[in-house]
């Protein structure tokens, strides 16, 4: 059964997702749909897979660098104090990672809590135009051509 991450690859295979950041060994790095922390990317297999535990060797290797790779250039791109990375598949049941940006300014009940707790709903959706600089800066810490 297709997943929102199946149908998302499709779309950043074919040039159709705005949230496009830049293909990687592994897969795509794209900005998330809601931007509740500046900089919030996923790391999006390609091929999609299950799980983590799908890949192996060499596949498994790539994706966990390409994650920590993207989680350098969010780092540099962003000025954030440190990257939170989650892989879970509980809600969608394919591969994907989340890169997640944390600030010395976030509210203080929120600082050193899981990211989870925010309100992701009432953050701010992912807009191409307001996106772009941002969106930029991590493709180009990511070495690539913006």
């Amino acid at each position: 059964m297709p997943t929102a991450i199946h149908r998302r690859v499709d779309a950043l295979r074919a040039g159709r997702d705005p949230t496009f950041v830049a293909r990687l060994g592994s897969g795509w790095a794209v900005l998330g749909e809601r931007q509740v922390l500046p900089g919030y990317c996923l790391l999006l297999p390609d091929p999609v897979v299950p799980t983590l535990n799908a890949l192996a060797g060499d596949a498994r290797a790539a994706f966990l660098a390409d994650m920590a790779t993207l989680g350098d250039a969010v780092l540099a791109a962003t000025h954030a104090l440190r990257i939170n990375y989650a892989v879970f598949g509980n809600l969608e049941p394919a591969l994907h990672a989340h890169v997640i940006p944390r600030f010395h300014d976030e509210p203080a009940g929120f600082r050193t809590g899981h990211p989870w707790a925010y309100d992701w709903g009432a953050s701010p959706a992912f807009d191409a135009e307001r996106h772009r600089e941002l969106q930029g800066r991590i493709h180009a810490a990511l070495g690539h051509a913006a």
